[in-house]
């Protein structure tokens, strides 16, 4: 009987994001600091949707990791798999808040520190879906345990998921970053990835034509690609292309998490049975809900409004 419906596994942080709207980190003068990093959001948003998940990941052990066990635990997140280094303090990222891409920095310590015996095979065995980041991967030892621990979830018959949210900030050697996403893509996981993060991992501007292929070579049969105002294209092994247009928005007050929250609404709908345009549709309602709301998202989210 699988009891848990989505392992994320990857960075823990904390967010500081910037109080002033469209305003550069240099004259950024007040932070506001809330619980992230890509596979947290999506345990945090899933747990909101009503699933169970789980958070491998660490922290510090310091004031930051104590508020990120608190928020975890507020959320309904199992936080029985979250290391605590004494070594290396919390990691931390100040970013700006934007209606376009943000601008970040990043000062990493023990978002890396995973190890195999947090993620146990029994609690692989109870699992619906087994969930990265390109981020998590860029550093050891959490780039051996998450790769590892996926190759033994697909043995197990676990859905692997990656959101390949590249950035040559946190992982400057692209070539590597190239080989380690095609071992774990070896794996057919769903794959999730923004124009912004194309553009990143090539250095230059791709076609969606090369996009989908490269990747689908690599072993991934559905692939998602976001492009923000101009909508989402999913390219499927089996179904092809289907295009959906961006679902208009009056304001957009935060773009913070809102590839997780997208993510997270088109793992819901995979999870619930539903088809790839239904997932889009969900996921996209899910990404909506959140660029008008700054931090997380918010408590009041009728289940029903999504998948209606």
């Amino acid at each position: 009987m699988k009891t848990i419906d989505i392992i994320c596994i990857g960075e823990v942080l904390i967010d500081f994001i910037g109080h002033e709207m469209n305003t550069s980190i240099n004259r950024t003068k007040d932070y506001h600091r809330f619980l992230g990093g890509s596979p947290t959001n999506v345990a945090v948003n899933a747990s909101r949707l009503g699933l169970k998940s789980i958070l491998v990941a660490s922290c510090g052990q310091d004031g930051l990791g104590d508020y990120i066990i608190r928020k975890l635990k507020h959320n309904n997140v199992l936080t029985n798999h979250i290391g605590k280094s004494e070594l290396v303090p919390t990691s931390v990222i100040f970013v700006s808040k934007s209606s376009e891409t943000p601008e970040f920095i990043p000062y990493r310590q023990a978002d890396c520190e995973i190890f195999e015996h947090q993620l146990p095979d029994e609690i692989l065995e109870q699992s619906k879906i087994f969930h990265t980041t390109c981020f998590a991967l860029s550093k050891n030892p959490a780039r051996q345990t998450i790769l590892n621990r996926a190759k033994k979830a697909k043995e197990l018959g676990l859905q692997l998921s990656i959101d390949i949210n590249f950035s040559e900030r946190i992982w400057p050697n692209r070539e590597e970053a190239k080989e380690i996403l095609k071992e774990y893509l070896s794996n057919n996981p769903l794959v999730k990835l923004s124009e912004d993060d194309c553009y990143r991992l090539f250095a230059t501007v791709k076609s969606e034509d090369y996009i989908f292929e490269y990747f689908h070579n690599l072993g991934a049969k559905t692939i998602c690609l976001t492009k923000g105002k101009n909508g989402v294209v999913v390219s499927d092994a089996v179904e092809g292309l289907i295009f959906q247009k961006a679902f208009p928005i009056d304001e957009v007050k935060d773009t913070t998490g809102a590839g997780d929250a997208f993510w997270t609404g088109f793992l819901y709908a995979q999870l619930n049975g539903k088809n790839l345009e239904q997932s889009m549709t969900i996921a996209q309602k899910l990404a909506a809900i959140k660029l008008q709301n700054v931090g997380r998202l918010p408590d009041n989210i009728d289940i029903n409004t999504l998948v209606s």
